[in-house]
């Protein structure tokens, strides 16, 4: 120790190495972590135990056309579904349409989406303002719109919306409601933009034709949601009519199946910085390693006279290895504050969403510790194969 503090900025600056790679090494897994807990964070808004049902892959002449090259997905299989499930909260068909909608202080370009009064609940989307449209405004085809906060934003940034009327495709809607703001998804599409109608008033005025996107659905709880797509493929089978042998038309997938897609790129890049990051650890600890030499050349005859007064070479060999140990660690520690403290500013500065494991500052701390011992142990070793007599006579 003594010899630690006796060379202070020597040792600030072997310990250099070490505090910049844990540093950056805090710093790439906080990111990682952070990007990772933000689309998980955006998976699970998606809805509550959401399962969606897409057009399917067909295959001809033995050659697979890919999924919704055949859309056969209908209003019926929704009913159908709602009707004879018994493992479902709620179903809503989902008809995809792009407009203008004209209204407020000119005009905006959006999704236009027309779902059933359940679309609400399995999307776990509350109303900010309003109300949402009901299963008798889908029966009686009614002209209501339920704005997105983006489209209620850029259309009345200082009027209150509900009541008030627009055009879609030249039909006349009546807004009454707007939706709380739900954020971007995972792959940056923003969700606020876009605007929801009746699915029936959709088919009647906009879309024209029988045919649906996609239908969404939510089980009762999250439990169920295995046995509840094997209904679900069964209900469909029939409804379209399939054979046993005949391959499914439609594919189903739920909140689990697109969490690990959406994720296993973000892990794979955090991984890779974190990888890259390391590289600065071994640069850390080959100057360790150098320091540690010169230090053993220019205590050679301390090392000596130890010797000759009865120090083992196993006492000489742990003294340096010691001393190797105690820089790393003190290094990781400084560099795991360093982490941290640039973690919160990134996050304060960027807005980015940063989280930062406890298992990876231990893990910090362990892997210098480690560094302090493989990079230490050859000058530690040198120096304890030194000769006491050559040692005690060196100048």
């Amino acid at each position: 120790t003594r010899s630690i503090l006796r060379n202070k900025l020597r040792t600030l600056l072997t310990m250099l190495g070490i505090v910049i790679g844990v540093a950056a090494v805090i710093v790439m897994v906080a990111l990682g972590q952070g990007a990772q807990a933000s689309i998980e964070a955006q998976i699970k808004g998606l809805g509550t135990n959401m399962l969606m049902i897409m057009a399917g892959s067909t295959s001809q002449g033995g050659v697979s056309q890919g999924a919704a090259t055949f859309n056969r997905l209908t209003i019926p299989d929704a009913e159908k579904l709602a009707r004879e499930s018994t493992l479902l909260a709620a179903v809503s068909p989902v008809i995809f349409s792009r407009g203008q909608l004209i209204g407020g202080i000119g005009n905006w370009r959006t999704l236009i989406m027309g779902v059933s009064a359940s679309y609400q609940t399995i999307r776990d989307w509350p109303v900010g303002s309003g109300s949402f449209f009901t299963e008798a405004d889908q029966r009686s085809v009614r002209r209501v719109v339920v704005l997105g906060s983006t489209v209620a934003q850029a259309l009345y940034p200082d009027a209150d919306p509900i009541g008030q009327q627009v055009q879609l495709r030249d039909v006349p809607f009546t807004i009454i409601g707007v939706l709380t703001p739900k954020g971007q998804t995972a792959g940056g599409n923003d969700q606020d933009d876009a605007v929801l109608i009746p699915y029936t008033t959709a088919q009647a005025h906009l879309a024209g034709h029988s045919r649906i996107g996609q239908i969404i659905a939510s089980t009762y709880s999250p439990g169920d949601i295995p046995a509840a797509q094997e209904e679900i493929r069964a209900i469909m089978r029939e409804s379209h009519k399939l054979a046993p042998g005949d391959d499914d038309d439609f594919t189903i997938r739920n909140q689990d199946d697109i969490a690990p897609a959406a994720s296993g790129t973000t892990r794979v890049v955090s991984m890779l910085l974190a990888a890259i990051a390391s590289i600065s650890l071994v640069v850390g600890g080959i100057g360790i390693m150098n320091i540690m030499l010169v230090s053993v050349t220019e205590r050679t005859r301390e090392i000596g006279i130890r010797m000759a007064i009865g120090a083992r070479s196993g006492d000489v060999l742990a003294q340096f290895l010691v001393e190797s140990v105690v820089i790393s660690v003190a290094g990781g520690l400084i560099g795991i504050v360093l982490g941290y403290a640039a973690g919160v500013v990134l996050a304060k500065a960027t807005g980015w969403t940063v989280a930062t494991p406890l298992d990876a500052a231990l893990i910090a701390v362990l892997f210098s510790a480690a560094v302090g011992v493989f990079f230490g142990f050859y000058p530690a070793r040198k120096a304890a194969a030194l000769d006491p007599i050559q040692a005690l006579r060196y100048e």
